[in-house]
């Protein structure tokens, strides 16, 4: 079959590539299987067109890669192609990063398994939500533009985690507590989340938070949204008003990549059936550790550093990863 008779959008596809898989070979599509996966390639967009398909199988064709058409699926409204390819480089995924404009894609060595238990542990801020939560509690105290500074500085990489936190915390020394609950009643989930997070569950996984955040607010999405765990720091309150301080150790990347390894100890799970999902340098760590490491709208130095970057699609797009095989 050519390429040139597949109809524009990639959802059409499904009717004619019925009936089994199919191998790219020299322009054409063939019925055929790969008989050995050295990698994946997945596809994800909003409504995914023929022509990224295109630029990703000329790199693939120049690098003389095998490529199996497993799968067109649409997942939770969004459009995936996913690809089995016979050999898989960073250098590889580094070129077809390079052409993926307008869709997200995922070119990695091996994909979890949908239908065998696995662990999400994702970030809070920025990642579950779509605030900085130290940063909201700042501008109702009257320091906000201080704190916002150092958590754009600690994102980016710029300052070590554990001293900017114990910098921003110091400045709401004095601050009313009420206003953590004011912040909670304005927390803003991240588009995509409960979507992610009933997909899971109906799959059997385990979801959790490991935040550098804090416990008022972990707390509370683990209780709305039925996660299995949560963890994050403890502002110290004392007479109704923030101390500036933390209370025992700080959830940074050591922790968060310590915390995923825990986990999957603790729920019998191999590390190549976990996801890490993050956005910021504090999450790096948690990445590279996880079966599957995925930024989400992520910094500029996580989107250099992370194995996958989600950056047009949102929390959705991690679920239609998992069930890309």
């Amino acid at each position: 079959m050519l390429m040139d008779v597949l109809p524009e959008k990639v959802r059409d596809w499904a009717p004619m590539l019925s009936g089994g898989t199919h191998l790219w070979q020299q322009g054409q599509l063939t019925p055929g299987q790969l008989a050995e996966s050295g990698g994946h390639l997945v596809l994800l967009a909003e409504q995914l067109e023929k022509s990224a398909l295109h630029h990703s199988l000329k790199i693939l064709d120049e690098e003389g890669v095998i490529v199996e058409v497993s799968g067109v699926k649409l997942v939770a409204e969004r459009d995936l192609l996913s690809l089995r390819l016979s050999a898989w480089s960073p250098a590889l995924k580094a070129r077809l990063q390079a052409v993926a404009d307008g869709w997200d894609l995922a070119c990695v060595p091996a994909l979890p398994q949908a239908d065998t238990m696995g662990l999400v542990l994702m970030d809070m801020d920025s990642t579950a939500i779509q605030m900085e939560c130290i940063d909201e509690i700042a501008l109702l105290a009257g320091v906000g533009e201080e704190v916002a500074a150092v958590t754009r500085a600690a994102m980016e990489g710029a300052l070590p985690f554990s001293e900017s936190l114990r910098r921003r915390v110091k400045a709401l020394s004095g601050a009313d507590a009420a206003i953590i609950e004011q912040v909670i009643a304005r927390m803003p989930l991240m588009p995509g989340l409960i979507t992610l997070v009933e997909g899971l569950k109906a799959m059997g996984w385990k979801v959790a938070l490991a935040s550098g955040g804090f416990t008022p607010f972990t707390g509370h999405l683990q209780q709305t949204l039925g996660l299995d765990a949560a963890f994050a720091n403890t502002l110290e309150i004392r007479d109704g008003r923030l101390t500036g301080e933390v209370l025992g150790d700080i959830v940074d990347a050591e922790a968060k990549a310590r915390i995923l390894v825990e986990l999957a100890e603790q729920y019998d799970i191999p590390i190549s059936q976990t996801v890490a999902i993050g956005d910021g340098a504090n999450d790096l760590l948690m990445l590279a550790q996880a079966g599957l490491g995925v930024a989400l709208h992520a910094k500029p130095l996580v989107q250099e550093k992370a194995p996958v970057c989600l950056n047009r699609l949102s929390l959705e797009g991690v679920l239609g990863l998992l069930q890309a095989r």
